[in-house]
């Protein structure tokens, strides 16, 4: 009887011993576990600082030449109505002349009447951080339809207003997303009773860049001044 004491005993310890080790182990990971998941935003207006304007303009002739000497006096028109905006020649790129012979066509429909063989179209890009002066000019194009040029309607939008600055203002804008996020877990935390600590885990989101004016039919490129915005995850440890 007396041998079989010290064996109870080591049983005893062992179950003990077995019983701490996995409710210590589960301790430490609900206190691991307990954080708060949160996320910052953070928005800033910003301005165009680079405008694409295309300005496409078609010609019809039954004589190639006619019609090339036609485009190419357009395009000169054009370009002298553009200086007299206040854009100087390396903001404007005059390109190729593209042709098409309606009579080249296997699969055209009809005759080919007078005047409609030959279809060139030719486009000419404005290139400018003038973005105001591009807005501006814009609607004056009417002066050019008044002397017979015809743009082609396939650009629904013919200028692209573009935000090239973002990686100047994201460390801002991330320092401000974050500060955000702990504003929100220190909310939380202190409805819980606890402190916000390190943290665990962040995310600094995508960055978006989204029209100033929104609403149904509104794109970015569309506008002068927009909104950017980045949305940053962060996990941090509740002490």
């Amino acid at each position: 009887m007396k041998n079989l004491l010290p064996a109870s005993l080591i049983l005893a310890a062992g179950v003990a011993l077995g019983g701490f080790c996995p409710g210590y182990y589960y301790y430490q990971t609900k206190v691991n576990n307990n954080t708060v998941v949160v996320k910052g935003l953070a928005e800033m207006n910003v301005k165009a600082d680079l405008a694409i304007w295309k300005l496409k303009f078609v010609t019809t002739g039954n004589e190639l030449a006619g019609a090339q000497k036609n485009i190419t006096d357009q395009a000169n028109q054009i370009v002298a109505f553009l200086k007299e905006q206040g854009f100087n020649e390396t903001e404007i790129n005059v390109e190729r002349i593209e042709t098409n012979d309606l009579m080249a066509n296997p699969y055209r429909n009809g005759n080919v009447t007078d005047n409609t063989r030959f279809i060139l179209t030719q486009t000419i890009t404005v290139k400018s951080g003038k973005v105001d002066l591009v807005e501006q000019s814009l609607p004056k194009t009417n002066q050019l339809i008044g002397k017979g040029i015809i743009f082609d309607n396939s650009y629904s939008d013919p200028v692209s207003y573009i935000f090239t600055k973002l990686n100047d203002i994201k460390p801002k804008m991330l320092k401000e997303a974050t500060i955000n996020a702990k504003k929100a877990a220190a909310e939380f935390a202190a409805n819980a009773g606890s402190q916000v600590g390190k943290i665990r885990y962040a995310n600094q989101g995508v960055f978006s860049i989204l029209p100033a004016e929104g609403g149904s039919g509104s794109y970015e490129a569309q506008q002068i001044d927009k909104t950017v915005r980045v949305v940053s995850t962060v996990e941090y440890r509740l002490d």
